[in-house]
């Protein structure tokens, strides 16, 4: 198995981002300027017309005083590192370019295509193994382009560091990252984050499947490869928690030896302090093994229902004030599960935060819970419900609301991606982001 406890380490003194590893060096840092160059020698790609090193792509302003009264490294992604980056044209995408927009392929960009999610009890037995067997890729393939970030205290600028991670580990670190309690004038403030209990949250997941959608693509030259989804809807248990899918829990809750995961651990598990970023990253002697325990937790005996999932969608409203745990009938709040579907204003756990709690072990942990492959499954029928809502009410990013949530307004860069993905224009259909879902059970 990969470890990553042997390899490159970038230690910075005053600069506090991550991301693409070109984008790392000291050069770069200091001019805060991400602007790689393309395989054609320029920036950007700018010779081959691919875009061009620009100020300010599609970063939002921080307001008069901002800056000292908040001090979190992820304010105003990425603009809080760099001011110029590259914007890219066309159908061109990624930090340096050299990429295509989802649902683009090849060399120029030009060839569209739209892949097919389907149910994972869908899949032929070899369209599963292959599904299996390429995560096992990602998780033991160093990712090229990207590092994460990890520090022992958040505190002090001078102990963060960059280090290496596999193609799955940056997955998983990129929603760890996004949870972390955001840091106000000295102190944690744990009751809102970057990715949940708001507008961002279909949003920011649909693009978290997406990035490691595309990193498989690209790692296995498979262009036709897609995340498969569990509709969950109606189970009394668990029926993809065997070793003919994501594994068997023992009595302890960790999986069977026999199971296709067995053997993975969790990035950034052991250590969930506040002021701490994967404190364990470089070091898998210290880290979590995934465990499991379906149905344990006395709180959710079961996966929500046909009926919370039709009470769910029958909300027209996106969002609504004050865009948080306790916002009352609206699709967000009931899709994220703090809100009961069928009335709208009942606090309780149901949805996708009731699936997290069922499935208990490293999904209940929910930083870290995207370790755990399940999660890939899992939020993908989350994004297929989020699908249909936007199809029944023809939403657009319009639809997206003005809030001062910080890291979740609608012309704010969806954090820690990068490039730039402004929340607002998630709120779109799947198809133009190179997708589709397969029906399943009359959805």
């Amino acid at each position: 198995m990969f470890t990553l406890c042997a390899f490159f380490v970038l230690f910075l003194g005053v600069v506090h981002c991550q991301f693409p590893r070109s984008c790392t060096t000291s050069g770069a840092l200091r001019s805060k300027t991400c602007c790689p160059l393309w395989k054609d020698g320029s920036p950007c790609g700018s010779q081959s017309g691919r875009g061009q090193c620009m100020n300010g792509v599609v970063f939002k302003a921080l307001a008069a005083g901002q800056v000292r009264q908040f001090y979190d490294d992820r304010l105003n992604w990425p603009r809080f590192y760099y001011d110029r980056a590259c914007k890219c044209f066309g159908n061109y995408s990624g930090y340096n370019c050299g990429q295509c927009k989802y649902g683009y392929y090849g060399d120029n960009c030009d060839r569209q295509k739209t892949v097919v999610r389907k149910e994972i009890r869908q899949l032929s037995l070899l369209e599963r193994k292959r599904f299996f067997s390429y995560l096992a890729l990602a998780k033991t393939t160093r990712s090229a382009d990207f590092v994460i970030l990890s520090t022992g205290n958040r505190h002090h600028q001078n102990t963060y560091r960059f280090v290496d991670a596999s193609i799955y580990d940056v997955f998983a670190w990129i929603h760890y990252y996004s949870m972390k309690p955001i840091l106000i004038n000295g102190t944690f403030d744990s009751n809102t984050n970057y990715a949940h209990q708001g507008p961002v949250f279909p949003g920011w997941h649909r693009l978290a499947l997406l990035f490691i959608e595309r990193q498989i693509q690209l790692l296995t030259g498979d262009e036709d490869f897609a995340i498969p989804y569990y509709d969950w809807r109606g189970e009394k248990n668990c029926s993809i928690c065997t070793n003919e899918f994501f594994g068997e829990s023992n009595e302890q809750g960790f999986l069977d030896d026999d199971s296709f995961f067995a053997s993975w651990k969790s990035i950034c598990s052991g250590f969930d302090y506040s002021d701490a970023y994967c404190q364990t990253a470089g070091d898998e002697c210290q880290m979590e093994k995934l465990h499991r325990k379906p149905g344990v937790d006395p709180r959710v005996k079961s996966l929500p229902s046909f009926q919370d999932v039709e009470d769910t969608l029958k909300w027209r409203d996106f969002d609504r004030p004050p865009y948080n745990v306790s916002s009352q009938k609206n699709f967000r709040n009931a899709l994220e599960g703090f809100l009961r579907p069928s009335d709208g204003i009942t606090l309780e756990r149901n949805m996708h935060n009731s699936v997290h709690i069922y499935l208990g072990g490293t999904m209940s942990q929910v930083p870290i819970s995207s370790n755990d492959p399940i999660f890939l499954v899992h939020h993908a029928f989350v994004d297929k419900i989020f699908e249909e809502w936007l199809r029944r009410y023809n939403s657009t990013p319009q639809n997206y609301p003005e809030n001062d949530k910080l890291g979740q307004g609608p012309n704010e860069c969806a954090i820690p991606y990068f490039p730039c993905y402004r929340n607002k224009d998630l709120i779109c259909r799947s198809s133009n982001m190179g997708y589709t879902f397969s029906n399943y059970q009359g959805m």
